[in-house]
């Protein structure tokens, strides 16, 4: 049972009086642009408080006087999306103690190897995939999120974590060890040596699932399956060795279908070959892909980067142009205020109101503190936005947290599903960083 001491107990339950609206800003900031958008529809239909502002008054005009900006345009319902509504600071900043404190409390609590699980392997690997959030996440947060119950040393763990941010959509590792251990050689803290790579990828490709996960190539891809595929087969008569053999020795002519060939020199004959090649068929070249929803529709930009030739400055700017205006209806703030409503009435009109609010808060707060990111990693790898991805530079987490005085779970969440459109396409922005969230 988790237990807590008697300051951090009554230090939590206060920071808890935020929760609702602080859980409802972490959601809204870690949501890509798309699954942002359906959030707004499904705020707009449920929600009478929240109008979305027609293209027509777009250009309404507000007091000049700054001083009385916010509290005149929550009067009149005209607090918008993208204007001046800005989140309590110190709010925010209440949000990063409390999740430090529970981060805190946890691993206290659960550091100790008496309370790990003592089941088998297997069951260790299926608690870390029943452990991944519901809500569709993207394939390098789950693979991240696996590899926190990987049994291995912190060294080799915050190996992994640069290696996992390699990996590609379809499971495949997008880059060789030589390549990966230059381009973070100089992460403070953590030595790449391509034996340390090379153990770190194979606790990887152990514990990480589906079977084929960080591969190096398909044929490792496949060689990496068969132990688990022949482990759940009870079909008699299936020879797996059969099919490891082919393709690790064999795998070019097996993909140039040149069976005779493959017949002549290992002295199978062709009946065993095929029996063999419908096996493969169980095989899964895109092992990555059963981590994701293929119904997700094209990938959106969350933030556009573009050149700017006169101040020979790379400069960001939201993808947003999509995304509804919203504000807090006057009709029903002033609904909220008259006396002669009845109580249960005005207690329905006032909790929509707050709930709009706090959405337009949450989506300020959000475009802000990922324009804030992206600058600091614009300035950071400028050579890679110019020349590629062989350029980058040791970026972690916890130096932009530093950076910008915010905690390092904030700027996971800013990364998390979103996308730059850049001048070299689009790209992921998680592949700016290098480390993962911690670097010790």
């Amino acid at each position: 049972m988790m237990r807590f001491d008697t300051s951090q107990h009554m230090r939590l339950g206060q920071q808890m009086k935020l929760a609702p609206r602080m859980i409802q800003s972490m959601e809204i900031l870690q949501m890509p642009l798309m699954a942002l958008q359906e959030r707004i529809d499904q705020e707009l239909e449920s929600n009478i408080a929240l109008e979305q502002v027609e293209p027509r008054d777009r250009e309404t005009p507000t007091s000049d006087a700054d001083d009385d900006r916010r509290a005149e345009q929550l009067e009149q319902g005209e607090l918008r999306v993208g204007e001046d509504s800005r989140t309590d600071a110190e709010d925010w900043e209440r949000l990063s103690v409390l999740e430090s404190s529970y981060r805190e409390a946890y691993d206290n609590e659960y550091s100790s190897s008496r309370y790990r699980p003592g089941s088998g392997e297997r069951d260790k690997k299926m608690d870390a995939m029943a452990n991944v959030a519901a809500r569709q996440e993207s394939l390098t947060d789950q693979l991240l999120h696996q590899w926190t119950f990987a049994e291995v040393p912190d060294d080799m763990r915050a190996v992994g974590e640069v290696l996992i941010g390699y990996i590609g959509h379809d499971g495949l590792l997008e880059a060789d060890l030589e390549t990966i251990q230059e381009q973070n050689r100089n992460i403070p803290n953590l030595e790449l040596t391509p034996e340390r790579l090379e153990a770190a990828l194979n606790e990887l490709q152990h514990w990480l699932e589906p079977a084929g996960v960080g591969a190096r190539s398909k044929q490792e891809c496949f060689l990496l399956q068969i132990n688990e595929l022949e482990a759940a087969d009870e079909t008699p008569g299936h020879d797996w060795e059969i099919v490891r053999r082919l393709i690790r020795d064999h795998f070019d002519d097996l993909l140039q279908n040149r069976l005779p060939k493959i017949a002549q020199e290992t002295s199978l004959s062709l009946d065993q070959i095929q029996s063999a090649m419908d096996l493969m068929r169980k095989l899964n070249l895109s092992p990555g892909k059963d981590l994701v929803d293929e119904g997700v529709p094209g990938i959106t930009p969350d933030v556009i980067v573009e050149y700017d030739d006169e101040t020979d400055q790379y400069v960001p700017r939201l993808a947003s142009n999509s995304m509804p205006l919203l504000r807090v209806s006057g009709r029903y703030l002033k609904m909220a205020k008259d006396r002669k409503q009845e109580k249960d009435t005005r207690e329905f009109i006032n909790r929509n109101v707050r709930s709009a609010q706090w959405l337009i808060d949450a989506i300020n707060q959000r475009q802000s503190t990922l324009l804030r990111v992206v600058n600091v990693v614009l300035a950071r790898q400028r050579e890679a936005f110019e020349h590629g991805p062989q350029h980058l530079k040791p970026l972690p987490m916890t130096e932009v947290a530093d950076q910008l005085g915010i905690h390092v779970g904030t700027v996971s969440r800013a990364v998390a599903e979103k996308w730059l459109q850049t001048p070299r396409g689009l790209v992921p922005l998680r592949k700016y960083f290098s480390g993962g969230t911690a670097t010790d």
